[in-house]
């Protein structure tokens, strides 16, 4: 079933290329032989030119049926130009699919169906994928709005059928050229060494060694040249404040005249941190007085030339500040910025009235969905450092006196924090909690911690061992559902079932995730099917959108979830769940006035 063009004898000529013209009349003997042998089997076709408007009628078929498929809801609300790259990119894999299978079909000299057969067959797959297909562009809107819905969003404009039917056919066909590009390269290969090795041998090593070769060309040049340069883009960024920022005075802040950090090092990311947070104002204000200034520090990237220089100048402006003489203590990880959630720590802040102080080390320029390809290294080992700094010196402190040591991480931050977990300094001197936040798909931990849950539990909000340590919670507060007793360190992890940087896995390609089977999170659609390709490439699309959907979904946590979440980490003396809610209340307005400012500023 393959369309073919009409071709002139000049163009017929043109084919045989430079390359493939033998040197003398034996070799165009020979070469002459083999094409026509070649051309001459059952069901031969020659495979169309990179541009040539000739398409494989299976592949027309099987790709209409993927895109379908690609209309089907996913775990977030879709742009129209990710709708799309999505539906092209999955239009294409049914192509390449359904074109493989009918030529490997030939090639084995399966026979075809002809007449009447052939006929009813081709109407009724074309009828049903029709139909499919009709259902799936009706039903788009209808899904993409629910979801809007859930998550407070606005509908889909009327343009977005457009923008989805140009970029959905933009992305195809460049996926074709690029396909078709590549395998042209793999027959001159062959056709090159079929002058002098016999045709299956040829084929087998040109194709092997362009496999390695383009392997070592992705996987070394062109990975580490885009790090390289997005690392330079990135530092540059790194150099520039967001709005609002100013440069710090108080001595309990990092860069401050007092500091033996300089502001400029501190990154664009640790220069908003330690200038922003609730006032002693605002927190009198709200609690009634008494209020702390909180204590905040940070080390930059440009603080010091090594890890443990940078390390040990974070535990000097602990000390400076008098950070061990307050009631807690946080140990934060950074995501690729160095960017510490402000509505992680400024919840934490309000809870202890100002009687805090919290650390942040950066370790990267680049933004978490590169960070977590390129620096999961880095994060491990500027984690450990980094607690292995504090810790030891917090554990030579008067038990009596120290204050309480939390470990806190968000997105990747998490994964430094379960390197932490992970390790032997932990051991003698035990930590009194840790709260991590959108943990990724590579957190070691916490998939174990999924895989090993008690059994009933499902595996968007597992319980693991009763809850005697670990538990997990989401917006809504979940904390409390296992009966037994937590133990003195408590550990929370704080997702969303929504939230693709934790729930995408590579083997979604070919296997249905366990969330999606059973009972489902909240804020995931009950419509929602898993489909073999088309649903891990949904996944893999979901993730860089992760963090453009309102708080509370997808991998945007809010403050009223991190409220609640240390809560239950810290186990504030005499705090009740109706401190919680108007504190959360409190902490939600600030967080709209907030926003409509930084909106004013045009940030």
């Amino acid at each position: 079933m393959m369309a073919q063009t009409s071709e002139s004898p000049h163009a017929a000529r043109e084919r045989v290329s430079a390359d493939e013209r033998p040197r003398n009349r034996h070799e165009r003997h020979l070469a002459g032989s083999r094409r026509a042998t070649r051309e001459a089997r059952p069901g031969w076709t020659r495979p169309p030119r990179i541009f040539e408007p000739s398409f494989s009628g299976v592949g027309l078929v099987v790709g209409a049926l993927f895109i379908a498929v690609s209309l089907l809801p996913s775990l977030l609300p879709r742009g129209s130009v990710v709708q799309g790259v999505a539906t092209g990119v999955s239009f294409m894999l049914g192509y390449g699919i359904g074109a493989a299978g009918h030529a490997i079909w030939n090639y084995l000299e399966i026979p075809n169906l002809r007449g009447r057969a052939r006929t009813i067959v081709a109407w009724v797959l074309l009828g049903f994928i029709g139909l499919m297909l009709a259902s799936a562009i009706w039903g788009w809107v209808g899904w993409q709005n629910e979801i809007r819905h859930t998550f407070g969003m606005d509908d889909l404009h009327p343009t977005a059928w457009p923008l989805v039917i140009g970029s959905g056919l933009l992305t195809a066909a460049l996926v074709l050229i690029v396909s078709r590009s590549f395998r042209t390269l793999f027959r001159w290969a062959g056709d090159t060494l079929d002058r002098w090795l016999p045709r299956r041998l040829a084929i087998t090593l040109s194709t092997a060694g362009l496999l390695l070769l383009l392997w070592l060309l992705v996987s070394g040049a062109l990975v580490q040249g885009f790090f390289a340069g997005a690392n330079a883009i990135f530092s540059v960024r790194d150099t520039n404040d967001k709005a609002g920022v100013e440069e710090v005075t108080s001595a309990l802040r990092s860069g401050s005249p007092a500091s033996t950090v300089e502001w400029e090092d501190l990154g664009r990311q640790g220069r908003s941190f330690v200038s922003s947070g609730p006032t002693i104002d605002e927190l009198d204000g709200y609690n009634g007085g008494g209020a702390r200034e909180p204590i905040r520090v940070y080390v930059g990237l440009k603080s010091a030339d090594t890890l443990e220089e940078r390390a040990q100048l974070l535990l000097d402006e602990l000390i400076r500040t008098g950070a061990f003489d307050r009631k807690v203590l946080i140990v934060g990880t950074t995501t690729g910025t160095g960017f510490l959630e402000p509505n992680g720590v400024d919840s934490l802040e309000y809870l202890f009235n100002g009687d805090t102080a919290i650390a942040g080390l950066q370790y990267s320029y680049l933004p978490s969905w590169i960070s977590l390809l390129a620096d999961q290294q880095a994060v491990k080992e500027t984690s450990q450092e980094e607690f292995r700094v504090i810790h030891d010196y917090w554990a030579e402190l008067p038990e009596t006196s120290r204050p309480e040591m939390y470990l806190y991480g968000l997105s990747l931050g998490s994964y430094g924090v379960e390197s932490v977990l992970s390790s032997i300094d932990i051991i003698n001197e035990p930590i009194d909690g840790a709260l991590l936040s959108g943990p990724p798909f590579v957190n070691l931990l916490h998939n174990e911690l999924e895989r090993t849950r008690d059994a009933g539990t499902p595996q968007w909000l597992p319980t693991v061992s009763e809850g005697r340590t670990v538990r997990f919670t989401g917006e809504v507060d979940s904390l409390d559902a296992p009966t037994s007793t937590w133990g003195d360190t408590r550990i929370v992890y704080f997702q969303h079932g929504s939230d693709p940087v934790v729930f995408f896995t590579p083997t979604a390609f070919y296997r249905e995730p366990e969330w999606m089977q059973g009972t489902r999170a909240p804020d995931v659609s009950s419509t929602m099917a898993w489909f073999p390709l088309v649903t891990g490439w949904q996944l893999l699309l979901d993730l860089p959108a992760a963090g453009s959907v309102p708080e509370g979904y997808g991998h945007m946590y809010s403050v009223t979830g991190n409220l609640q979440a240390w809560v239950g980490v810290t186990e504030p003396e005499g705090w009740t769940d109706a401190d919680t809610d108007a504190l959360a209340a409190h902490l939600e307005e600030r967080v709209v006035e907030q926003r409509t400012l930084l909106e004013q500023l045009g940030d």
